[in-house]
């Protein structure tokens, strides 16, 4: 066995506990058990067929119905039918409701994980998708400032718990070095759902005054109904752990291979110590700020995509339908850059290649001229796929390098807390609707600066984690040590 093996020498194991990193090396179901590769590939393929398309579709409806209100901005603004202008907001009070959103998503992102645990996972998110539904469809009521304030509010409570539980749930399922793909198949959905939605809202768009009612009304009614009757499907057919759901020799394999990694559905929820031990843990720090780097540009495109096409001189439906083709190469891109990542132990050098990739786009965007259509649409494309795909790395990665079931939830929440919540607060302002004719440099250039960060701080981090296991192994003697993922 080699170094890289999953077994852990104790005192290496004791060393990384003290800074909350280890857990347990055994398992609580089942002592060693021999398997193949082929049988474990077997199982893996059953959990995949089980697990994956539904969590995509869950998060696919979550971003549709969140980024929704980017399309609902400008549907059918000629015909002043669209949201703004129907509920009376200027364009500072427009970009508070979308902030409002963010403010709660920060908030639940760390108790909702501790939930999604205590509660089982298949009924918490069951819950939260049914809540969120509601809340969308009730956005299609709102004729004022206030109401759009609180119901976004409400939004980013009930869907602040989804994207960190996901990502949390995978680690009950699968090892470190199968994380990224299916995290980025989970993610790749959002893409999915940016494509999907531009078109759907093309299509929505001729529904305009249809029983009276504005089409980007309609849009909020359309796209979440489909989140609440979901729900219920989600809480009877979403397995909650791997020893429930498989049966005989499938379940020993699934216990036996996560013996050292991944999470245990057997294991204490969040203790004080743990708390302690995550929170002090100061190398995680690294992963949240370039996470937070990485937010912005995905929190802008997520939003002012539609707005950003608009000012490339394509105009009302035209412009929702050229959200799509962004979105559809991000998704292509994103797959293919996770399996890499995975394959070759290599999450932080994806991450920030890509990273570096995206700030490109977005830094040519900015100083080609404002009449450059072309050129700067192909930026947007490219830019979109380096800031989504070095997304899926960094939380594999992440969750690869914390050990104790309790310490990963927490992680993942902060991460995707600190993150996607207070990291995508400044995406909401950066694209400024009088900078539309100049071709947006604020938001672009923001964006490359961001993303620029990303790449310098991945790869530092790289460079850390190769410096730990050099000790590591230096330390050991000659014993199995458990390295750290690069």
């Amino acid at each position: 066995m080699t170094n890289s093996s999953i077994a852990e020498h104790d005192s290496v194991e004791e060393k990384l506990e003290e800074h909350g990193s280890a857990g347990s090396a055994t398992n609580e179901y089942t002592p060693t058990f021999q398997y193949t590769k082929a049988q474990e590939r077997a199982v893996v393929r059953k959990q995949d067929r089980a697990i994956v398309p539904l969590c995509a579709a869950i998060y696919f409806l979550c971003y549709l119905d969140r980024s929704n209100i980017g399309n609902a901005r400008i549907l059918n603004a000629t015909a002043k039918n669209d949201m703004q202008t129907e509920t009376g907001t200027s364009q500072y009070q427009f970009n508070l409701a979308l902030m409002i959103f963010l403010v709660a998503y920060a908030l639940f992102e760390v108790p909702s994980n501790i939930l999604l645990k205590k509660l089982r996972p298949a009924r918490w998110l069951a819950f939260l998708m049914f809540g969120w539904g509601a809340i969308t469809m009730g956005l299609g009521g709102v004729s004022s400032f206030g109401g759009m304030v609180g119901a976004r509010f409400l939004l980013g409570m009930f869907e602040a718990g989804l994207f960190p539980g996901l990502v949390y749930y995978l680690t009950f399922w699968y090892k470190n070095d199968e994380r990224s793909i299916r995290v980025a198949f989970i993610l790749a959905s959002a893409t999915l759902a940016g494509a999907f939605g531009g078109a759907l809202a093309f299509a929505i768009g001729h529904m305009n005054q249809t029983a009276g009612l504005a089409a980007w009304r309609w849009l909020f009614i359309l796209e979440g109904a489909p989140s609440c009757l979901s729900a219920f499907l989600v809480w009877f057919f979403l397995p909650n752990y791997p020893e429930e759901f498989l049966q005989g020799e499938d379940r020993e394999i699934a216990l036996a291979r996560l013996r050292v990694e991944g999470s245990k559905s057997s294991h204490s929820s969040m203790t004080w110590q743990d708390a302690k031990n995550t929170l002090t843990d100061w190398r995680l720090y690294g992963h949240y700020l370039i996470y937070f780097g990485v937010s912005v540009p995905f929190s802008s495109l997520s939003l002012f995509t539609p707005s950003i096409t608009a000012g490339l001189g394509y105009y009302d439906l035209q412009a929702q339908l050229m959200t799509v083709p962004p979105y559809a190469v991000a998704y292509v891109v994103q797959i293919l850059v996770s399996w890499s990542a995975d394959h070759f132990n290599a999450r932080g050098l994806h991450s920030a290649a890509f990273a570096f990739i995206g700030a490109i786009g977005f830094m040519a965007s900015a100083l080609l001229p404002p009449s450059a259509y072309a050129s700067r649409y192909a930026c947007l494309i490219i830019a979109s796929a380096g800031a989504f795909s070095c997304i899926p790395p960094m939380l594999g990665w992440l969750t690869s390098n914390v050990y104790s079931t309790a310490s990963i939830g927490l992680a993942v929440a902060l991460n995707v807390g600190f993150g996607a919540g207070c990291g995508q607060i400044p995406g909401v302002w950066i694209y400024k609707a009088d900078e539309a004719a100049r071709g947006y440099p604020t938001g672009h250039w923001t964006n490359a600066a961001m993303l620029f960060f990303v790449a310098a701080g991945g790869t530092a981090l790289r460079l850390l984690y190769g410096y730990k296991n050099r000790k590591l192994i230096r330390e050991s003697g000659g014993q199995e040590v458990r390295l750290f993922s690069l």
